[in-house]
């Protein structure tokens, strides 16, 4: 698609909670929450030329490889919130990207997330074949106060549960989809820690990409205010989520 003569390098997209997208006491789910940055980083991308049908014309798309959101407060039910994105860097085959959602003005939420092109016929990272010097960068604006890291696994750990990827669990880029992985471990976190928003920071890595049928194991460490925990296939680590509590 042509670059939109509506583009902007820095993008706002506003979006109205719906009861779907809500947990039982009327606040936004936090796979909700990553779906809806996701969303909101697509639209930028198609207003300039880098989408994923436009990427598909070389067999490319985005894939993430690292989040991580700093959660001051959660919208509820019905909320209009605006959701603001824009690039830090963008070079060869990796960005890193930065969202900030508000409510009424207010910062509600901060995410800095990274992404690599991948091929989705030779299932490798390779270098953008889209131009993308339009895209003015803002290396110095962050949206968190701690920028996305490698999380550290314990070799002390629990398996709380075991998984076969099903179809329902795969996304157009026929694997495992970034928010499906987070989906699965917020299952196993005790739901009083999120009905009553008692999750400050979320921090996810994404090392391997899983596919239909493979089996995984999910696991699970928890010291103090810090729950770790990592999917596993044939005791390699796929996925791993860090989970900072108030």
């Amino acid at each position: 698609m042509p670059i939109s003569k509506d583009f902007t390098s820095i993008f706002s997209k506003d979006w109205e909670i719906n009861f779907t997208q809500c947990t039982p006491n009327g606040y936004l789910k936090y796979v909700d929450l990553c779906n809806m940055l996701q969303l909101t980083a697509a639209t930028h991308s198609e207003i300039g030329g880098i989408s994923f049908v436009d990427m598909q014309a070389f067999n490319q798309a985005w894939v993430m490889s690292r989040m991580r959101l700093e959660i001051n407060a959660l919208p509820k039910w019905k909320d209009i919130v605006t959701v603001k994105t824009w690039i830090n860097t963008l070079e060869n085959s990796r960005s890193v990207r930065a969202f900030e959602m508000y409510v009424n003005g207010k910062k509600m939420i901060g995410s800095e997330t990274f992404w690599a092109v991948f091929n989705t016929k030779m299932r490798r990272p390779e270098a953008l074949a889209l131009p993308y010097e339009h895209f003015e960068l803002y290396p110095e604006i962050k949206a968190t106060e701690k920028s996305f890291s490698k999380i550290n696994i314990p070799e002390s750990k629990e398996m709380v549960f075991e998984k076969v990827v099903l179809l329902s669990d795969l996304d157009i880029v026929n694997h495992v989809n970034n928010v499906k992985y987070l989906e699965w471990c917020l299952d196993h976190v005790d739901e009083t820690l999120i009905l009553n928003q008692n999750i400050q920071s979320l921090e996810m890595n994404f090392l391997k990409e899983l596919s239909l049928k493979d089996k995984v194991v999910i696991h699970e460490t928890q010291v103090e205010k810090e729950y770790v925990f990592n999917i596993t296939k044939d005791d390699k680590t796929c996925f791993a989520l860090q989970l900072n509590l108030k």
